[in-house]
C-alpha cells in the first residue's frame, strides 16, 4: 500500500470539544504520524501521513468527530509523503 500524506482542514464546532485529542487517539491507533492543532479562525488544521487506506479512514473519522463536535466541513489536500514525522502529536 503507497504512502501519502493528507493536509487537513475541519471547519465547525471543532474546537473546546477534545477534537484535537480525538483526532490524535484514532491517528495513533491507525499507525498514522503527523500532528493536529487549533488554529486562530476556528478550524482545526491537521497532517496525517502514512497508508492510504488508513489515511483514508482517519479522513472519515474526522467527518464524524468527537460526540460534542458538529463537522462542517472537511478540506482534504493530498500532498507528498516527506517522512518527516516520527509519531502523531497534539500541537499548540
Amino acid at each position: 500500500m503507497a504512502e501519502v500524506r493528507a493536509h487537513v482542514y475541519i471547519s465547525g464546532r471543532v474546537q473546546g470539544v477534545f477534537f484535537r485529542a480525538f483526532t490524535a487517539e484514532r491517528a495513533k491507533e491507525l499507525g498514522l504520524t503527523g500532528w493536529v492543532k487549533n488554529l486562530p479562525d476556528g478550524r482545526v488544521e491537521a497532517i496525517f501521513e502514512g497508508e492510504e487506506d488508513k489515511i483514508k479512514e482517519m479522513i472519515a473519522r474526522c467527518r464524524e468527530g468527537p460526540p460534542h463536535s458538529i463537522v462542517r466541513d472537511v478540506d482534504v489536500r493530498f500532498e507528498k509523503p516527506t517522512g518527516e514525522y516520527q509519531s502523531f502529536v497534539v500541537s499548540y
